[in-house]
């Protein structure tokens, strides 16, 4: 694969090279759009397998001068060791996993596979790496899920020392996969950095999940389906802060540490899809539906449906002075008319690969 260009800069100018996995999707998209379109100091080479959730319509518009794509598995050697060998990488970030609860219950195989195989293949690529480029200021970013952490009760709030206690099994392979990170810095003095954050939303998050999805049926009139009575609690962080956030760590984090990474915005599910019904009322009315809070429908919950989620973000702002800048009430609203104004987008994912047959809670 051909290497990027070199282009004139200022004596002083650092140019670095990122590895990124998963990059075409949800929230590995986001982070590629941020970097590209305001930072001048980076090039990125994006690995990812286009599973259902990864799409390249998310990065259509990414200048190619510095931008590179390669589709293939994080589990292949053969593969990951080339891209090693093809670019001297300033950084990996990794955000490559299965990610939808719902699938890890119906299927665990692949989230094993994925979460847990495909770290461990891109910890030992990185270490021979740097086995053969000593002196480099190589990082490893790997991007987890406060899932791991189990379920709160009414009260407290995750600290990244809080034991690990998963409940299904996409979480449970995260845990595992957080697990091999820290021990190949231990074992192997591989230059890793961890980060754990709460629930994401904003644009491009791939229709399956709860706001995406109760946008889309309300737009097209259909029941909005909530677990339970929706009195499961999470705490929400929009998109773009979670990547700001992760550029944060990348470049200021301290090698070892953990960084948990949250939104200050703890919700029951069923207000969150409240204030979705009437952000859609005011801005998206239809004839023939009065109030899109009538579609609500509750349905038997899933197993092991963790009932809190609540992140302690304060290491990262008192280290690292991140502190997030959207609330869920700008955020939201962002979100809501960010789908309305494209269909076409989500209207592609539903003729391709998804037909709205998951809950996404």
């Amino acid at each position: 694969m051909a290497k990027f260009e070199a282009t004139k800069q200022p004596a002083n100018f650092l140019m670095q090279t990122l590895l990124v996995t998963g990059g075409c999707g949800f929230i590995g998209s986001n982070f590629i759009r941020m970097v590209m379109e305001n930072e001048e100091s980076f090039n990125i080479v994006n690995l990812d397998k286009l599973t259902y959730a990864g799409n390249v319509d998310n990065l259509e518009f990414i200048p190619k001068s510095r931008y590179k794509f390669v589709q293939g598995d994080i589990c292949n050697k053969k593969l990951v060791s080339k891209l090693f060998d093809d670019f001297t990488f300033d950084g990996l970030i990794h955000f490559a996993a299965e990610s939808h609860v719902d699938r890890s219950i119906d299927g665990p195989s692949n989230f094993i596979n994925t979460n847990i195989l495909g770290t461990l293949n891109l910890l030992e690529q990185s270490r021979s790496f740097l086995d053969k480029n000593a002196g480099s200021n190589f990082r490893f970013i790997h991007i987890s899920t406060d899932e791991v952490f189990g379920s709160l009760d009414e009260t407290g709030r995750f600290q990244e020392n809080t034991p690990y206690d998963p409940s299904s099994p996409y979480s449970a392979s995260k845990a595992s996969s957080d697990h091999l990170v820290r021990a190949w810095h231990r074992t192997y003095g591989l230059p890793t950095l961890l980060t754990n954050c709460s629930n994401n939303y904003g644009p491009f998050q791939f229709p399956e999940k709860l706001i995406p999805l109760m946008i889309i049926n309300c737009f097209d009139q259909k029941t909005l389906p909530v677990y339970g009575e929706g009195e499961n609690i999470r705490d929400w962080l929009f998109v773009s802060d979670h990547c700001k956030a992760i550029l944060e760590v990348y470049r200021n984090g301290e090698i070892g540490n953990t960084y948990n990474i949250g939104g200050n915005n703890e919700l029951k599910n069923i207000d969150i899809v409240n204030r979705v019904c009437s952000l859609m009322d005011e801005f998206y009315p239809q004839k023939y539906v009065e109030k899109y809070a009538d579609l609500i429908t509750f349905v038997k919950d899933r197993p092991g449906h963790d009932f809190r989620y609540a992140i302690d973000s304060s290491k990262i702002y008192n280290d690292l002075g991140w502190e997030p800048v959207e609330s869920f009430e700008t955020g939201i609203k962002k979100t809501v008319n960010w789908y309305l104004n494209n269909v076409k987008w989500w209207r592609r994912i539903q003729n391709k690969t998804y037909k709205q047959e998951r809950l996404g809670i």
